[in-house]
């Protein structure tokens, strides 16, 4: 029995877009017709690894049923409002735009033609994410904590450390809360490349969020503080534990009177599986069966003002700092 599948492409094959290519080429379900790039050179030596072509943009997107876009976020409302007037179904790389009014515009032409786009948020498919998701649906929860955190970089990737790595931990910290959010306060240190934010929500849940670029050891985490636990996930591990209450007591040792009070520990089961292959092949079933994708242009622009807001205020607390007193 065949299975059809949806031809796809790729526009921007730099160091995320050549693994969107890499994934394409292996799920059975989708056909990786072509790749576009910029640099015509580093598009062929793609395309050559996974047996397709090389293509302009407008040919590629003349060609696919769907498209990854992994430019910089400076040209994503061009490539986007491109595959939307194609009738190409989208998955863009986050942050969706750099502007709100855009994205809506965006999210209304897709609209209109029934159009499938999806916000590549990757650690909405952590598998340690998926099972987090499922441990608070029973839980009351008071704080969330969440770092992302790593030494600077040998390359410019154009956009802050908020849109670059905070955006991550935004978009899961509001699927996880089920409200709307307060407030907002940021401050900001080493000219932007170390951020820390408190967001506030109308259910009295607060959270914390860090982003750095200058820290000298890479961590991905988040901690959840609730009523009756508090639930880590590394990301990097993609693990999580939950530490439940239990009774401290004093016990006598050798005539001694010794305090004693034990951690219990659960470590759900978490499933082992590549982020991005999980992210793509729910794009890629959402295009075959019409549906809603897991993560929504709504859900895009939701933490891309969440972000912005951020970095203004981070920005304008560095400015001040600045000032000669």
């Amino acid at each position: 029995m065949s299975v059809d599948r949806t031809d796809v492409g790729v526009v921007g094959v730099g160091s995320m877009g050549q693994h969107h290519a890499r994934v394409y080429d292996e799920l059975p379900e989708a056909n990786l017709v072509g790749v576009a790039d910029a640099n015509e050179e580093v598009a062929a030596d793609v395309a050559s690894t996974y047996e397709t072509d090389a293509r302009a943009v407008e040919d590629l997107l003349s060609s696919v049923d769907a498209v990854s876009i992994a430019v910089p976020t400076s040209h994503h409302e061009s490539i986007v409002r491109r595959a939307i007037e194609q009738d190409v179904d989208v998955l863009v790389e986050k942050p969706i735009v750099a502007d709100l009014d855009v994205g809506r515009s965006l999210l209304d032409q897709a609209r209109e033609r029934d159009l499938v786009l999806q916000v590549g948020h990757i650690e909405r498919f952590n598998p340690a994410v998926q099972t987090l998701l499922d441990v608070v649906q029973d839980l009351d929860l008071i704080a969330v904590d969440a770092r992302r955190l790593g030494p600077p970089l040998d390359r410019d990737l154009g956009d802050t450390v908020v849109y670059d790595l905070m955006i991550h931990d935004i978009d899961v910290l509001l699927k996880i809360v089920d409200a709307e959010v307060q407030s907002v306060e940021a401050t900001g240190t080493q000219e932007g490349q170390h951020i820390t934010a408190n967001v506030d929500f109308e259910n009295d849940v607060v959270a914390n969020l860090t982003a750095s670029r200058v820290t000298q050891q890479k961590v991905r985490d988040l901690s959840i503080t609730a009523e009756s636990c508090r639930v880590n996930v590394d990301y990097l591990d993609q693990s999580v534990e939950v530490h439940r209450h239990s009774l401290p007591e004093y016990v006598d040792a050798d005539g001694d009177l010794r305090y004693r009070h034990e951690s219990v520990i659960e470590r759900p089961m978490v499933e082992s599986r590549e982020p991005l292959k999980a992210e793509l092949e729910a794009f890629v079933d959402a295009v075959a069966e019409r549906a809603t994708p897991p993560v929504t242009g709504e859900d895009g622009l939701r933490a891309l003002e969440i972000a912005q807001e951020i970095d203004r205020r981070s920005a304008a607390t560095e400015h001040r700092e600045m000032q000669p007193r």
